[in-house]
């Protein structure tokens, strides 16, 4: 038996592993590639003969498994990392053999806590990020890292980050060891077709269909050629990604500096045609397939009817919010201005989880009212009191957020300077994170008590539970019906301000489409749609997003991202390194 201290290994740890031979406890070494042929079913072949060499090695006695992709060259591609240890883990389930053998992944693809999470949800004992590790070192010996601290150290302290990430994901889910969450498989799958999710990744949750093996395959080889061919101009520098933040080369964001240019300009200009052209860059996604709403068309088989018989504008209004941003995570001037705009339509700003400085309780001088119309309660309720609750028209209780499941804010200390504090009731300087709701609310009868005291502290205002989107939300939804909320907001994993930390703001949550559908139908097959109103969030940025809400089942709708923007955001994604004042 071989006990490691934590899942993440360095290269000198994983060769004392591999180099073991009692004659009792030996490793294995498995290639874990596929022939960079361009051929359909080259992909299947290669998991085909991973899962049978595997099966082997356990049947010959070999106590551990190394799946590594280091012996790729120009005729062989890496199969990637999440894929083979699904496949390899699922197959010895299958032949009866997964509880003689760990498996442990030797990969290249693998440097962020959400890869690692994934790996270990299905099925890696311990995993070895080579590549992360090598590159480490390369930048501090190369200078590109400016630090006095030797390479071994920063390895050290990388491996140390991943595993606070690790323990951040396994308690945001209520689990407490590694064991319980090792293959747990505790996520659901976007983008996959049926079977591949059937025969590789077999008991996850995946509603929607999507890439099967010969499309993984193309995109597998489409970076494996780009490094393997002859270039006329030497290319020593890898492309920019831009996941979290846009790059003018990298990955296509909705939000991107002509869409930006163009909301700033219309909404500044009162430009309804530059606003259409706007719309139109953001609405036509077919293409691209950014979202699941991207995919959907109107049928356009019933006769036009009049503008008069439209409910008029005005109505409408009524049925936006903004979204929850506190006071501290944007600016105040950001904060009251939103309030400011949604009392001038007739819509509802939120508080965020941050309490409200009393000053704008009382209306301007000019009849313009600060007020927020919806007061968040979160689970450590900063800011929260009797005064907060009685002046509001809504309360929201935090359960969720789409951005950031099972997590409340995260405002860091720099930017909590003393007014912040006043306003939250806390200590200026201290970072303020709020715990999981699931800390102080257990089940729906806890939650319908938490109802019941706040429909008390403000008998006249609606009772407001966000939930994020996620699989099994029509019974989360439900619940909360039948605990007496007046609202259900189901919010979707692409909003948050850019003050969330880099491991919340992706791989959490899950698109708002599949959330709301799921909300509207189960309370309708359960005789309860009528007793509450859905509501929907998550970058909505258009006519056409709120019209497909609205299909789905939504009556109002939150927008937060895009009234920052029109504010004079520029989406640079940094406010967590900022002052409250950059905001």
């Amino acid at each position: 038996m071989v006990a490691l201290q934590q899942p993440v290994l360095n290269n000198h740890e994983l060769e004392k592993i591999r180099s073991i031979d009692t004659g009792v406890f030996q490793a294995k070494t498995l290639q874990t590639y596929f022939r960079a042929d361009g051929k359909a079913g080259s992909l299947k072949k290669g998991l085909d003969r991973l899962c049978r060499y595997a099966v082997d090695a356990v049947e010959d006695g070999f106590e551990v498994i190394i799946l590594t992709d280091r012996a790729i060259d120009s005729d062989h591609a890496p199969i990637p990392s999440l894929l083979a240890t699904a496949a390899v883990h699922h197959h010895l389930i299958r032949k009866g053999l997964r509880g003689q053998v760990g498996i442990i992944v030797e990969a290249g693809d693998v440097w962020e806590v959400h890869h690692f999470a994934c790996l270990i949800g299905f099925g890696a004992t311990a995993i070895n990020p080579y590549l992360a590790l090598s590159t480490i070192r390369d930048m501090r010996l190369s200078g590109k890292m400016q630090t006095t601290l030797e390479p071994e150290y920063l390895k050290k302290n990388y491996i140390k980050a991943v595993n606070d990430g690790l323990l951040k994901v396994f308690s945001k889910m209520g689990i407490s060891t590694l064991q319980s969450y090792q293959g747990a498989q505790i996520f659901e799958i976007i983008g996959l077709n049926s079977e591949v999710v059937d025969t590789y990744f077999s008991g996850a949750t995946s509603r929607i269909q999507g890439m099967g093996l010969d499309e993984i395959a193309r995109e597998t080889l489409s970076k494996h050629f780009f490094a393997f061919s002859r270039k006329e101009i030497p290319v020593d520098r890898l492309p920019v990604g831009g996941v979290y933040q846009w790059k003018r080369k990298g990955e296509f964001h909705l939000f991107n500096p002509q869409t930006i240019h163009l909301l700033q300009h219309s909404t500044q200009s009162n430009d309804y045609e530059t606003f259409k052209k706007y719309s139109k860059l953001v609405d036509d996604q077919a293409v691209k397939a950014c979202t699941i709403r991207s995919q959907f068309q109107f049928k356009r088989n019933l006769p036009a009817i009049s503008i008069d018989e439209v409910e008029p504008a005005e109505s409408i209004y009524k049925r936006f919010a903004s979204g929850a941003m506190s006071f501290g995570s944007i600016s105040w001037e950001a904060h009251t201005t939103l309030a400011i705009a949604m009392n001038r339509l007739g819509g509802k700003s939120n508080t965020g989880e941050g309490g409200e400085d009393e000053i704008r309780f009382t209306k301007m001088e000019n009849g313009d009212s600060m007020r927020s119309s919806i007061k968040q309660v979160a689970s450590a309720r900063f800011g929260v009191t009797s005064y907060y609750l009685s002046e509001a028209d809504e309360l929201q209780i935090k359960m969720a957020q789409g951005a950031k499941p099972g997590e409340g804010g995260q405002l860091p200390g720099h930017k909590v300077d003393d007014w912040i504090g006043k306003t939250r009731h806390s200590t200026p300087g201290v970072g303020l994170i709020s715990p999981p709701p699931h800390h102080d609310i257990y089940s729906i009868e806890d939650l319908a008590q938490l109802i019941f005291d706040l429909k008390n502290a403000n008998r006249a205002a609606r009772i407001n539970v966000k939930l994020v989107s996620k699989a099994g939300v029509g019974t989360i939804a439900a619940g909360v019906a039948k605990a007496k909320a007046d609202v259900v907001l189901i919010s979707g994993f692409d909003g948050g301000t850019g003050a969330s930390p880099i491991s919340s703001i992706k791989h959490a949550g899950l698109p708002w489409e599949l959330g709301l559908a799921e909300a509207h139908q189960t309370l309708v097959k359960n005789k309860l749609r009528s007793r509450v109103v859905l509501q929907a969030d998550g970058q909505m940025k258009t006519g056409r997003d709120i019209a497909v809400a609205a299909f789905l089942g939504a009556e109002e709708w939150g927008v937060a991202t895009a009234a920052l923007i029109v504010e004079g955001c520029i989406m640079m994604s940094k406010c967590n390194r900022r002052p409250r004042s950059y905001c």
